[in-house]
């Protein structure tokens, strides 16, 4: 039984854990994700807390059912300055609609990553980014959207800014890993304090 699991089926986030050297397995948690986040927004939680709450309750999930096992969980949040929360597209032309409300525009990105061990959250960060959208024509939103949708329909914010996502922005600040979707120094300085990466 592997030490290290990632309740995760994010293909970006294994990436990153593998490019560190990690030896890890992955779970997805399914969580429903919709449902717990219009939960927090009606009792008022911010989209950085929506982030954290996510990510704990896929950790808590798995290592429940995983004794010993240090379980990752990682969610990502996306807020517009006007206050609202941007989720995953659920089909092309909401994605395009995203695209065209984030374009011109800055927003705020939240990566949370929470580890738990028997059920129980042992570990928490959580990482935030701001990017600046450049304006956008139509047809380069309906261009891009029909071009990535499969690989941007997984993400919020409709960008995979490791690939032709980058194309988006005009600026950003903040680590790219927390972009991509896990705030990794943190982790990694937490994963190496308890042995669970090299030192």
């Amino acid at each position: 039984m592997t030490q290290l699991l990632l309740a995760s089926q994010s293909s970006g986030r294994a990436a990153m854990l593998r490019a560190a050297g990690l030896s890890f397995e992955t779970s997805a948690a399914h969580v429903d994700e919709e449902a717990l986040t219009a939960s927090l927004l009606a009792a008022g939680q911010t989209a950085r807390n929506i982030a954290d709450a996510l990510a704990e309750a896929k950790a808590v999930k798995i290592s429940s059912r995983l004794p010993g096992v240090t379980v990752i969980g990682a969610d990502t949040t996306l807020a517009l300055d006007d206050g609202s929360m941007l989720t995953k597209p659920a089909d092309p032309a909401e994605a395009a609609d995203h695209l065209r409300r984030m374009a011109g525009t800055r927003h705020r990105l939240f990566s949370g990553v929470v580890a738990a061990r028997d059920g129980v959250p042992v570990w928490r960060a959580v990482g935030e980014a701001r990017l600046w959208m450049r304006p956008l024509p139509d047809a380069f939103i309906a261009d891009y959207v029909a071009r990535h949708w499969d690989s941007i329909r997984w993400t919020v914010g409709c960008y995979e800014i490791e690939g032709a996502g980058v194309q988006l922005f005009d600026r950003v600040e903040g680590d790219p890993w927390t972009i991509i979707g896990m705030p990794m120094l943190p982790l990694l300085a937490w994963l190496r304090a308890t042995g669970l990466a090299p030192a």
